[in-house]
């Protein structure tokens, strides 16, 4: 969603760190972002304020943090392309991207990041959030847990899109703070292979209760 008012008080130039030893201590990992535009700047207008010191940032706080991990030079290999984005012409949502799909890729994630600015797509919020997914080929919306307050089904029924509330539970006792802390704790603590096998074991898990759901629905019908 790169074409939406850019949120300074959310996470899309932050994340929290946390020590592996103790979820506690936390951390704010901030890049430190200019908005060409005030408060009215989309998400794809944000850049960097200053590249080199959120550079030096990124490539200091992420190993103080979670070097003592087994899993960390899976990581660390991977982290010098991210690096490598820091320059004059960096965006926010340049840089957003390549971490994201940095972390689902050593998942083995097999699917694209898609622009929102680049589908076409109807006004009205949840129109436009129904659109989205039905022109890039999805058949699922995963929603969070603020916006299933507002979201309105009716879009999603009429293209035949299922909506699915995330709702990360107890994978291995790791996401009891998934709001607040970044993916990198439970990707530390367990290693890529376990995490992706713990992930798809909870997908499965959901999507036959919502099957179980959807007939019990249809039988009450």
């Amino acid at each position: 969603m790169d074409d939406v008012q850019f949120n300074s008080r959310d996470y899309q130039h932050r994340a929290r760190l946390a020590a592996l030893d103790d979820a506690n201590r936390q951390r704010w990992l901030t890049l430190a972002t200019r908005l060409p535009g005030g408060r009215a700047t989309l998400i794809r207008d944000a850049a960097l304020a200053d590249p080199g010191r959120c550079r030096r940032r990124l490539a200091h706080m992420l190993p103080e943090h979670y070097k003592s991990s087994p899993h960390w030079s899976e990581v660390r290999d991977r982290l010098r392309a991210i690096l490598d984005l820091f320059d004059d012409t960096a965006s926010v949502a340049e840089v957003a991207t390549a971490s994201t799909l940095l972390l689902v890729d050593l998942l083995g994630w097999p699917g694209r990041a898609v622009a929102s600015s680049s589908l076409p797509s109807r006004p009205g919020r949840s129109t436009r959030l129904a659109d989205l997914p039905a022109i890039s080929g999805g058949r699922t919306y995963l929603c969070g847990t603020g916006g299933m307050k507002y979201l309105d089904m009716a879009p999603f029924q009429e293209l035949g899109i299922r909506v699915v509330p995330f709702q990360p539970g107890g994978v291995s006792g790791l996401w009891g703070q998934a709001r607040r802390i970044t993916a990198l704790n439970a990707l530390m603590m367990l290693g890529p292979d376990l995490l992706a096998a713990e992930l798809l074991h909870q997908a499965r898990a959901e999507n036959q209760s919502a099957s179980s759901s959807t007939k019990t629905a249809g039988h009450a019908r």
